[in-house]
């Protein structure tokens, strides 16, 4: 019997991606910063792209330990440059060293990021009820108002499409189509 998957998931990396780990509510800081990190890079590139550079991203970027990504410096962009197993845009390389920083002094400000983060939703996943994907939109005023306030604190190619797929990917929504083996399973995780 096949399992009844969201569309998007078409190979094995995006299989395992989607039943182990999208949508799924983050709270550790480590955690959340990774996909943050991830999505920013992914802007105008497809999801599969970062998957299969996933472990490249661990390695130059610390296991995105945000207090390690945050002492990162010019000299570390020009290695990073020439390191084939992330994306080599300078500016997405800038903009995570410069968003592990804004990240820090948030984290410090609210306890945690995570508690300044799950605070636009009131510390609770939105639960959504799609049917097709053509019901998802590609970002939501809550997404956009994240992404102004993220701006504000100095963060860098987190645009509120990019907001939006970091909500769904970090569980801040439930994205899964109802069709979905993992719809009620995620939805059973909400605090």
């Amino acid at each position: 019997m096949e399992i009844s998957r969201c569309h998007w998931a078409t190979k094995a990396i995006e299989h395992e991606y989607h039943d182990t780990e999208w949508g799924v509510p983050l709270y550790d800081d480590q955690l959340i910063f990774e996909f943050l990190t991830l999505e920013s890079a992914q802007a105008g590139l497809s999801w599969l792209t970062i998957l299969q550079r996933r472990e490249g991203y661990r390695k130059c970027f610390y296991n995105f330990m945000p207090e390690k990504v945050a002492a990162m410096g010019q000299k570390d962009v020009e290695s990073l440059m020439l390191d084939a197993s992330i994306i080599r845009n300078r500016k997405k390389i800038e903009s995570a060293i410069s968003n592990a920083r804004c990240f820090c002094e948030l984290a410090a400000k609210h306890g945690t990021f995570s508690k300044y983060i799950w605070g636009f939703v009131d510390g609770r996943p939105i639960q959504n009820a799609w049917k097709t994907m053509g019901e998802v939109p590609p970002l939501t005023p809550l997404a956009e108002r994240i992404a102004k306030e993220l701006k504000k604190e100095g963060f860098k190619f987190l645009g509120p499409t990019v907001m939006y797929a970091h909500m769904q990917a970090a569980g801040m929504v439930n994205d899964h189509m109802v069709s979905c083996f993992r719809y009620e399973e995620v939805k059973a995780l909400a605090r």
